[in-house]
């Protein structure tokens, strides 16, 4: 089984940036089906061009049982961090539903 976080405001699309998201929405993989597991909040890490290193630790460790998670935006250096942490963030800005179906094809779980 793999869980995947996904930053999302509105439950429907992947909306949000990783450093500014508040919630992220996990949901399980397994056997090319995937379901919505549970929402887990979070205090976001970046205000304007700031960011807080503590509260981008704080972020991480809120998904760090997640292998992916799916934004709309973020930066090289969280990306950094996620991967130091064996978490792939995937840039894609579409439907929840559609982006975990993509999500799953690039990992060949389809």
């Amino acid at each position: 089984m793999l869980k995947v976080a996904v930053a999302s405001s509105d439950g429907k699309v992947v909306n949000q940036h990783f450093g500014r998201t508040k919630q992220f929405l996990i949901f399980q993989v397994e056997e090319g089906i995937y379901r919505f597991l549970e929402l887990r909040t979070t205090s976001p890490a970046c205000r304007g061009q700031n960011h807080n290193e503590g509260k981008m630790e704080e972020m991480i460790e809120t998904i760090s049982d997640c292998k992916a998670v799916l934004v709309s935006q973020i930066g090289a250096g969280a990306t950094d961090k996620l991967l130091a942490k064996g978490i792939e963030a995937f840039i894609i800005p579409i439907f929840i539903d559609d982006a975990l179906k993509a999500w799953m094809e690039m990992e060949g779980l389809a």
